[in-house]
């Protein structure tokens, strides 16, 4: 079976050889396992090592924008050319990340928000579809990723959380216009990248989006805030994938099960992350809940023994995970989250041994 089949199968629920495999995690991690396991520092070598199914076909924004500059460079940070969010190296003792600050909308007047510029989908080479396309031929292809769409997370990065969440309660005018014009500016580019899979003769096996939801224990907003002013704008970029006919998986962090009927209700065929530390995300929970009627992503913590415990108990926890997830059909073996600078390697080999001994069916 191909990875292709592997993964549309998974999908559907279908019986399959085994599991599909999915890996991502930060650059200093990579270049570890890279050298651990004896193959070239890339990211696709790490793939094909573990044997992972699909392939990412969604360039950075950033990396492909054509357009005028639409915010002012400052000293010291670095200032997205697309979103206009700003960061800045924070380094720890296993590396370091681009950390979020100096958010440009925070306490900003309706004004300031209503011209802050959002980019035009036209404004962007999307060249190298074609080539990737050809590159990944027996690959299942996503296209998006986790932090795609994520409209609490991606405002709160040029108007800090607290403004996001404030002006979002109270249905700020300014800040619901400015959302609509980034989420309608994102439609578009994705549109672009389906027609250019249109136009090779390729489908999109699946539309990868997120929206965190959920803090550890509880949801982040309420239900009556999510369907009145974030499940409308989801729904466009699902209604948008449908009409190509690829499925969509969303991705939220935390406890955030509490939005899942709504997202069956509104098609969505795959669930990421799913942050088994975190309430009513566990694999029983998941599998009692929605077993059989959304696909499962992820549900192997970064935040666990991955980072925390031995390889013994990365294994045992995998074992325990797909004993689990499996039977009910539609699992996707991945991390939680992107694998942190923490984590040993010995243990992230142990998880990937774990999905060949025990992800058959």
């Amino acid at each position: 079976m191909t990875s292709k089949e592997r993964v549309r199968k998974t999908l559907l629920h279908e019986k399959t050889d085994r599991v599909p495999i999915n890996f991502y995690a930060n650059p200093t991690i990579q270049r570890k396992l890279c050298e651990v396991c004896g193959i070239p520092d890339n990211q696709e070598s790490v793939l094909q090592y573990f044997g992972v199914d699909s392939r990412q076909l969604f360039p950075d924004p950033a990396e492909i924008y054509r357009g005028r500059s639409l915010f002012r460079q400052i000293p010291g940070l670095s200032v997205d050319p697309v979103y206009g969010f700003h960061s800045r190296w924070i380094e720890n003792e296993f590396g370091g990340y681009q950390d979020f600050c100096e958010f440009p909308l925070k306490d900003a007047s309706s004004d300031t928000i209503a011209a802050f510029p959002v980019p035009d989908p036209e404004d962007f080479d999307f060249g190298s579809t074609d080539m990737l396309l050809k590159r990944y031929k027996d690959k299942a292809i996503y296209i998006g990723s986790p932090g795609f769409c994520d409209i609490i997370n991606s405002t709160g990065r040029v108007m800090g959380m607290e403004d996001t969440l404030v002006n979002m309660a109270f249905e700020d005018e300014a800040t619901i216009r400015y959302i609509k014009r980034k989420v309608q500016f994102e439609v578009g580019y994705l549109e672009r990248i389906f027609e250019e899979v249109k136009k090779a003769g390729e489908v999109v096996d699946l539309l990868w989006i997120g929206e965190d939801l959920g803090t550890q224990i509880a949801p982040i907003i309420s239900m009556e805030l999510f369907r009145k002013v974030i499940k409308p704008m989801i729904k466009l970029y699902i209604d948008l994938a449908d009409s190509y006919r690829a499925p969509v998986m969303v991705h939220t962090c935390g406890s955030s099960s509490w939005a899942y009927e709504d997202f069956i209700e509104m098609g969505v065929r795959a669930v990421d992350t799913l942050q088994p530390e975190s309430a009513n995300m566990s694999p029983n929970y998941l599998v009692d809940e929605f077993g059989g009627r959304l696909s499962f992503h992820g549900c192997i913590s970064t935040a666990g023994a991955l980072s925390q415990g031995s390889a013994e108990e990365v294994e045992e926890e995998c074992r325990r995970t797909l004993e689990i997830m499996m039977p009910a059909g539609g699992y996707h073996f991945a991390p939680t989250h992107l694998i942190q600078d923490n984590t040993p390697v010995e243990n992230i080999i142990a998880m990937y041994d774990s999905v060949y001994k025990y992800g058959f069916y």
